[in-house]
């Protein structure tokens, strides 16, 4: 009997102990970001062409002679540079104010007499005022590059983007990935294009090492915060 109350002791503390390590994840995981994946693509090998028919122009062989090297095939990579500025700003005031008052007086009642001294009378006063203030403030500024590969081309010729790129320096790793969709009339030339012309951007910046550990919440500070219920 004693074995399968220590039995059943352990089980509910390893319970115990899987539910604290599970708050302690969802505490400290961070928001995710919606990228397109797969980030790169490995390109097929190409069919090769049918035999000639005895045509000057063949379908598989052809090259343009004049082209701007632009991304526009699957695989194809592009330079994305990134410059994001958002701000905004929002400031409401709002104001309420309300006030009564009431008098009154009988100098005269059937059967009796009443004089400036005994006079019956009744006052009242009410008074309501509410004032609200809001503020809000929020800016974001973002600058940076990076080479996206084309992972696919739509149906209208849009091109769906996604590239990533890791610096790693001693013990820390610096992540940076982007995705989205482009219009090829927006590529400039040097196969170059700007975030705010990208449909659908997601930019995640994130790094990984002890840097970033640092910047979290310790595990028995985050196993305190999962239950204490305030």
């Amino acid at each position: 009997m004693k074995q399968v109350l220590v039995c059943a002791a352990r089980g509910a503390a390893f319970a115990l102990a899987g539910l604290l390590l599970a708050g302690c994840q969802a505490l400290n995981h961070p928001p995710p970001v919606d990228i397109a994946q797969p980030t790169a693509v490995r390109v097929l090998p190409r069919q090769a062409p049918a035999a000639a028919n005895g045509a000057i122009y063949q379908a598989g062989q052809y090259r343009p002679l004049f082209e701007d090297y632009r991304a526009r095939m699957v695989g194809d990579t592009l330079t994305v540079a990134i410059v994001e500025r958002v701000s905004a700003s929002q400031t409401s005031n709002s104001t309420v104010d309300k006030k009564g008052d009431m008098e009154a007086a009988v100098t005269a009642l059937p059967a009796l007499k009443l004089n400036a001294l005994n006079r019956a009378s009744a006052a009242g006063s009410s008074a309501n005022t509410f004032t609200g203030k809001g503020s809000t403030d929020t800016a974001n500024n973002f600058n940076g590059t990076i080479n996206a590969t084309v992972i696919e081309v739509l149906p209208n010729g849009h091109l769906v983007i996604a590239g990533e790129k890791q610096i790693g320096v001693n013990a820390n790793v610096d992540v940076l990935r982007f995705s989205g969709q482009v219009d090829p009339l927006m590529i400039q030339p040097g196969n170059v294009v700007a975030s705010a012309q990208i449909a659908n951007a997601r930019i995640e910046h994130r790094g990984r090492g002890q840097a970033a550990e640092a910047q979290g919440i310790g595990w028995l500070s985050r196993v305190f915060l999962s239950v204490a219920p305030f």
